[in-house]
């Protein structure tokens, strides 16, 4: 497909999306648990998980279709994987909630997650088990006791339900304060946030999720997922599908990382290699939506570094990110580290000490020193050596006093293409350009 032709436009539109709230896993570990599974549940708020070991497929019912269409185009996407088995993802079929779990939740917000609080000092994981167990099968249970509450977790809203209703009425918890919490899989991640903002031309700001609708976003996440899906198997075969690497080719011999870097935009990284002899470099970034907006934009619009123009392709295949940088992106990692409060008495930081003092921790691409407001910001070639610099740096005496913490990556900045057609869209009556008609915001002129 020529991705520079704008009437292939209506290529990337996105599938139509299911009407069944219950999404099909097949190929599951035969020994995988309900917490084990949902672990990778990160969408919308589950009404039900249901397991059959002997056919090695679990079923995995939300409370609405837009969760469930965001968790299966997301689960396509990434190629979900579970212990290093390959997760076939298809639908279930269509239902309706049960009458008591739908009243439940349309009148108290009823979720799988059941609050109990005024707990008595002392109270143990495994006595709140065999106290609820009776009510159904239990995902998680997480104890405050210095705050004297639970969350207990079960794996369906009709057994939250059930425990909310019946244990007021067992004279162990009369005086004990019990509601729903909040789903655990019920969240939405930075990386998510970031890439709905952009769809819908907002500023991904720390109450983003309190501005939009999340219905809104959940939307235009599944567009995205499956604009990307189908850009990077279209350009790069069925094999390609989730890749998150970029190949850059026909560099410059003087081309630095750094310079790489500054034109990459719409996406935070999880790797950059550059490869001085081969005039290539490889760009990996966190997420596979990331990666095929930056490929159809630099595609469609051209990429110059150092006054040459780029070839844009895809690289081996990345495979999924990680669980561990999965979580430590949710926390607000990235390969940007922050350092304040450099104007210590007895210690010289210049750029050159940073460089040396930080270079133990990986590669590093570039050092921002800013001596008037004695702050500096390192910013790694890789991820990983970020997160472990970010605790590794604590341990030098030097940095004792400092405040240090993840930075923001200038690659996930919007790119240019994207703050252009936004104010475009604004400022035109003429439906066919806005970003909802455009699943990844890409201007196609």
């Amino acid at each position: 497909m020529n991705l520079l032709n704008p009437t292939d436009q209506n290529q990337f539109q996105p599938q139509q999306i299911s009407t069944s709230r219950t999404v099909y896993l097949g190929n599951i570990p035969p020994d995988l648990s309900a917490t084990e599974l949902l672990n990778h549940v990160r969408s919308g708020a589950v009404e039900s998980l249901k397991m059959v070991p002997s056919k090695c497929c679990a079923f995995v019912a939300f409370l609405d279709t837009n969760a469930a269409a965001l968790f299966h185009s997301d689960a396509i996407l990434k190629r979900l994987t579970i212990d290093n088995h390959d997760i076939k993802v298809g639908w279930g079929r269509p239902s309706q909630l049960s009458p008591q779990v739908a009243t439940a939740v349309s009148r108290y917000n009823a979720t799988r997650n059941v609050y109990l609080g005024n707990l008595p000092e002392g109270t143990t994981e495994q006595e709140l088990i065999n106290d609820l167990k009776s009510f159904g099968e239990i995902d998680t249970i997480k104890m405050l006791p210095e705050r004297r509450i639970a969350f207990i977790h079960f794996t369906s809203i009709g057994a939250a339900v059930q425990c909310v209703q019946s244990l007021p009425l067992a004279a162990k918890y009369k005086d004990r304060k019990i509601f729903y919490g909040k789903d655990r899989c019920a969240f939405i991640t930075k990386t998510q946030q970031h890439n709905a903002a952009q769809y819908l031309g907002i500023s991904p700001t720390d109450n983003f999720l309190t501005q939009v609708d999340r219905d809104l976003i959940a939307n235009a996440l599944v567009q995205q997922s499956n604009a990307a899906a189908m850009i990077a198997t279209s350009t790069g075969g069925q094999e390609n599908l989730g890749n998150r690497t970029i190949y850059l080719g026909n560099l410059h011999p003087d081309s630095t990382i750094e310079e790489i870097c500054n034109v990459v935009r719409g996406g935070i990284l999880q790797n950059v290699r550059l490869i001085n002899e081969r005039h290539v470099c490889f760009i990996t970034f966190i997420d596979p939506i990331s990666a095929a907006q930056f490929y159809a934009i630099s595609t469609l619009h051209g990429l110059i570094i150092h006054n040459r123009k780029i070839k844009v392709g895809w690289g081996k295949h990345s495979g999924a990110l990680p669980n561990s940088i999965n979580l430590a992106v949710g926390n607000g990692a990235s390969r940007n580290i922050y350092i304040g409060g450099l104007d210590k008495v007895n210690v010289l930081f210049t750029k050159e000490k940073l460089l040396n003092d930080f270079a133990e921790f990986g590669d590093i691409e570039q050092v921002n020193f800013f001596q008037e407001r004695h702050c500096c910001f390192v910013n790694f070639t890789n991820i990983a050596s970020a997160i472990k610099a970010i605790d590794g740096i604590r341990s030098n005496n030097d940095y004792r006093y400092c405040k240090i913490n993840f930075g923001k990556d200038r690659c996930g900045n919007t790119p240019r293409q994207f703050q252009l057609q936004h104010e475009d869209s604004s400022d035109s009556e003429d439906e066919s350009v806005t970003v909802g008609n455009n699943p990844l915001g890409i201007m196609w002129g």
